[in-house]
């Protein structure tokens, strides 16, 4: 039996909203992203009957989780294999600032992302090895089973990637918008694609004015 997985980018920040390098940064849910939320837990409760929740131990990812989790009636269990990239001295930073200070790798992070060493952080390579690690031991401990991933729009464009079979400079080629739901089904060591990017759950929710 197929093993489900609702991959979900987590809600709005200010710092999605005001775009800056997030990765490993304290960065709470707005008031959005608190909404969307709870929408998107809305929407796996009534379609899905997930049997284990799991979230990236960064705050902004697991109260995602959190909100979602109260739908669906599980416990969320934290996973740093989940957790973002670590953007190392850009953390903090906007992509404006960023490349005032270290123009040759920023400009090399939008047009050649799987060849970059950040400063003091990650490259897409260790990324991918981790959630790899990660997606195929949760795959194997609940084969034929649904399971939520609350992540952030660097690990979940690094897992499509893997189960397209494509590499890590197609980074820039998938979208994933806060609250994005895709959804996955793994059997026999393979993957299939059912459905990515999915935000049409949000449509009707305008953030708050």
């Amino acid at each position: 039996m197929a093993t489900t997985i609702i991959l979900v980018r987590h809600g709005q920040t200010e710092w999605n909203r005001v775009e800056r390098f997030r990765g490993h940064s304290d960065v709470a849910l707005n008031l959005t992203g608190k909404k969307q939320s709870e929408v998107t837990g809305q929407l796996i409760a009534l379609r899905w009957k997930p049997a284990a929740i799991f979230s990236s131990q960064l705050p902004r990812a697991s109260k995602t989780a959190e909100i979602i989790a109260e739908y669906i009636h599980l416990t969320v269990e934290t996973s740093d294999g989940l957790d973002d990239i670590d953007y190392g001295d850009w953390q903090g930073v906007t992509p404006e600032e960023a490349m005032r200070r270290w123009p040759e790798q920023v400009d090399a992070w939008y047009y050649a992302p799987h060849k970059v060493q950040i400063p003091g952080g990650e490259t897409l390579d260790a990324v991918r090895k981790r959630v790899t690690k990660t997606v195929t031991s949760l795959v194997s401990r609940y084969e034929g089973k649904t399971i939520v991933l609350v992540s952030h729009t660097v690990i979940n464009r690094v897992i499509l990637l893997f189960i397209l079979g494509l590499g890590n400079d197609r980074f820039w080629h998938i979208r994933q918008e806060p609250c994005a739901i895709n959804v996955i089904e793994a059997q026999g060591g393979d993957y299939t694609l059912v459905s990515m990017n999915v935000t049409s759950h949000l449509d009707a929710h305008e953030p708050p004015r």
